[in-house]
């Protein structure tokens, strides 16, 4: 049972101090539309959704997948169970399946042959290669299917609960589907963890024996900060893009996905960033360490703890209309029991304006609350009794 305590009031007031700057706009500007049936435009440093449409949507990724391929490879990578210099080799079925004999992007390594780590990653990052994810899958795991397994799990662990991999290149599969929200939580998760190894993704070409791949990434070559990440394309989904690009030490992330033609990817991922950098801002709402708001505590000594975040509480605000509205809500699974100890994540701030931009940010109990006495405990279980059987 979930319980949800509204501090709409608090954030009110917030609004209200913008309002008064917002007003000094002349006009508004119109609302941002895309040919992309599936879309999000996400703010780096936050989280906040500045932009969605059927952000939800299951829909086959594609290559755009093949960042959960290196999530899982860049793990092992800053665990030290791999190291770039290791070698894997590329075995008949990756090479007949995904690499040249398979019409697909391919690094076009030979049969039998070694590879290094890094050179891997740069031919799935740079070249999109299938055989260069499928020999990672057989190399790191046995099999492709129980690499996808590892794919899944990790997904999961870094908090895409909707996501399921069939493989490790995005060739089509039924069961292979993410959304593009979530395309976008992982890029922000590869951003944010992997700092020392993100860069792979702005590199413009790769030489690998005679080849030289150009990285398929059209954004990179566009003069709008962008440094990654993947494009994806099969029959079934269309063309698609997950892009990064910063502005004036901003950072924003795109996913676009089913589009008819592969220009419409680049053309849709640059009217996305080009509006984003130009109509957001962000304002702060809460210190750090500020008490927002309380959870109720069931059989404590007190009834109710208090809540903060741990760093400042910032949300990137749409410029325009001038009339924005924000509302929050903070939201934790009840009963909440003691102990409860200070420092304990217990609940989160969900936070929306009248533009649909949306962020969540975690809130901490500010102090310990140990379990209360007989009496108290009995007092608060009739009552939770009681709230059950209205629910009822």
């Amino acid at each position: 049972m979930w319980n949800k305590r509204s501090i709409c009031l608090a954030i009110m007031l917030v609004a209200v101090l913008l309002a008064s700057v917002l007003r000094s706009a002349e006009a508004a500007e119109p609302v941002f539309t895309t040919k992309a049936p599936n879309a999000v435009l996400m703010d780096a440093a936050t989280g906040a959704v500045l932009f969605q449409q059927n952000a939800d949507e299951l829909i086959q990724p594609a290559s755009m997948s093949k960042l959960m391929t290196l999530a899982v490879l860049f793990r092992a990578i800053k665990e030290g169970r791999i190291h770039k210099t290791d070698e894997f080799t590329m075995s008949v079925n990756a090479w007949r399946n995904g690499g040249a004999p398979s019409g697909t992007s391919a690094m076009m390594v030979p049969v039998n042959t070694k590879a290094t780590v890094d050179e891997l990653i740069q031919g799935i990052a740079i070249q999109s290669g299938n055989d260069a994810a499928m020999c990672i899958a057989e190399g790191m795991a046995g099999s492709e299917t129980a690499f996808a397994k590892m794919m899944t799990d990790e997904a999961r662990r870094i908090g895409l609960v909707k996501s399921t991999f069939a493989n490790a290149t995005g060739l089509g599969n039924p069961s292979h589907l993410m959304t593009v929200r979530e395309l976008a939580i992982l890029a922000r998760y590869l951003i944010t963890e992997y700092p020392e190894l993100y860069p792979v993704f702005g590199q413009k070409e790769f030489l690998y024996r005679k080849h030289r791949f150009i990285n398929r990434n059209p954004l990179l070559f566009l003069n709008i900060g962008a440094d990654g990440l993947k494009t994806g394309h099969i029959a079934a989904a269309g063309y698609g893009l997950v892009g990064s690009a910063v502005q004036d030490g901003k950072r924003l992330i795109v996913v676009v996905s089913g589009l008819q033609k592969p220009d419409q990817r680049k053309d849709e991922a640059a009217r996305l960033f080009d509006w984003g950098f130009k109509s957001f801002s962000e304002v702060k709402l809460f210190d750090g360490g500020e008490v927002i708001g309380q959870a109720r505590v069931w059989g404590g000594k007190i009834w109710y703890v208090p809540l903060a975040a741990k760093d400042d509480v910032m949300f990137t605000m749409p410029k325009y209309p001038a009339n924005q509205r924000l509302s929050a809500e903070i939201v934790y699974k009840a009963p909440l029991k003691p102990p409860v100890k200070k420092g304990d994540q217990v609940a989160t701030l969900r936070i929306s304006s009248s533009s649909s931009a949306s962020a969540e940010v975690p809130l901490y109990a500010t102090e310990d609350v140990s379990k209360g006495g007989i009496v108290r405990q009995g007092v608060d279980s009739l009552v939770l009794m009681a709230l059950r059987r209205l629910a009822l």
